[in-house]
């Protein structure tokens, strides 16, 4: 009998469906068709089934771990991001603050005063934000994002180093400083719609 045990050590691995069988019905359909399913005592269920309760648990605690892990890497991802080895708050004075750390390296001036001025003015700080009824979105280009920039625009002043996204707050934020910059000198001489 031990021959015929060792040889289904290998199918212990699947423990589906141990808990429903118990120890008896699974020696009973392991041992099928051999003079040993007969003689083969009856063990009680609780064994196998602590072991399969045993696996199952480590199993659910293993996923949830996981499960939590990821939950809160994404949650410090989104409560801060990092540039220039500095990090920053995922909300308007973070977005401002970074960009600004992102222009300084790329000599684009901007208060962190007039960026914020026209920011609250086009998007109410809404990095979400469409303009879908100004002559831009009539010819199918809208505004969006906090600085309210076209996708022509954002994609002429982009600055490398940044999301090639047009709504990413910080990416936004930069392309906007960029063509004010090159428009007007700075955001902070920018005062109405630009």
């Amino acid at each position: 009998m031990r021959t015929a045990l060792r040889s289904l050590k290998p199918a212990r691995l699947a423990t589906t469906g141990l808990t429903a069988l118990g120890a008896a019905g699974i020696a009973t359909t392991a041992l099928a068709g051999t003079a040993h399913a007969a003689q083969a005592p009856a063990k009680p269920a609780t064994k196998p089934a602590a072991v399969a309760h045993a696996h199952d648990a480590k199993a659910t605690k293993a996923a949830k771990d996981s499960d939590k892990a990821d939950a809160k890497a994404k949650d410090e991802k989104k409560a801060e991001k990092k540039a220039g080895g500095k990090e920053y708050a995922d909300n308007l004075d973070g977005w401002i603050r970074e960009a600004r750390a992102i222009m300084k390296e790329h000599g684009i001036p901007g208060s962190y005063e007039g960026i914020k001025r026209n920011i609250i003015r086009e998007s109410a700080g809404d990095p979400n934000a469409v303009n879908d009824w100004d002559i831009n979105a009539k010819k199918g280009t809208p505004s969006k994002g906090l600085l309210q920039v076209i996708q022509p625009t954002f994609d002429r002043y982009h600055v490398e180093g940044t999301p090639d996204e047009l709504t990413d707050p910080v990416a936004n934020i930069v392309a906007a400083c960029n063509y004010a910059a090159d428009r007007y000198g700075s955001m902070d001489n920018v005062d109405s719609a630009y």
